[in-house]
């Protein structure tokens, strides 16, 4: 080889290109509607590693109130990659898959940190139990149960998760004490 191949072969000094390692990052996948557990279920078995974290509503029906079990992020679901040295176009033609989400030709990767903040903010079941700051005196929403889509004020907030607020029920106030987990804050401008 002459010294001119060489210096093209390998460059060195400061015009060296340094080649960064890839790692693995979180990827958004487009779900077919309500196929999010069932795309999960065959990404995993191709060996992929799969986030779908999900949520606790509330159903009624028939004089029934039961927990179900419902994605929280629906249509969606993240998968772990390394697009550089995986083959990542198989996710594609997956079953329940519409697509991975997309930037021009590449997988758009989700910011780093978030999925992974996620992740603690699930509890063993893959459960998100996201809790927002709540203070005494603070308008809040229940967002689940029974009383859901009621305003009140919050009263008093216990270590154990429980707290008590003054619901405007049939125009007095009634304590309530509800979980944690069933109350949102109320934003100021709504």
């Amino acid at each position: 080889m002459s010294a001119v191949t060489d210096a093209i072969a390998a460059p060195a000094g400061p015009f060296a290109l340094a080649e960064a390692p890839a790692l693995p990052r979180w990827y958004a996948v487009h779900c077919q509607p309500h196929r999010e557990t069932a795309a999960a279920s065959h990404l995993a078995n191709q060996g992929f590693t799969i986030f779908l974290p999900h949520r606790e509503k509330t159903r009624r029906h028939a004089r029934k109130i039961e927990k179900v079990r419902r994605p929280f992020f629906p249509g969606y679901l993240f998968i772990k990659l390394d697009v550089a040295r995986e083959r990542w176009r198989c996710v594609n033609s997956t079953f329940g898959v519409i697509r991975i989400v997309m930037q021009n030709e590449q997988p758009a990767p989700a910011p780093p940190g978030v999925i992974e903040a996620l992740m603690t903010a699930c509890d063993g079941n893959g459960i998100l139990r996201w809790k927002g700051e709540l203070a005494v005196g603070q308008k809040v929403r229940v967002i689940d149960g029974p009383l859901m889509e009621l305003v009140g004020e919050l009263d008093q907030l216990t270590d154990d998760d429980r707290v008590r607020v003054l619901l405007n029920i049939m125009g007095g106030k009634t304590r309530v004490v509800l979980s944690r987990d069933y109350l949102a804050p109320v934003d100021a401008s709504s």
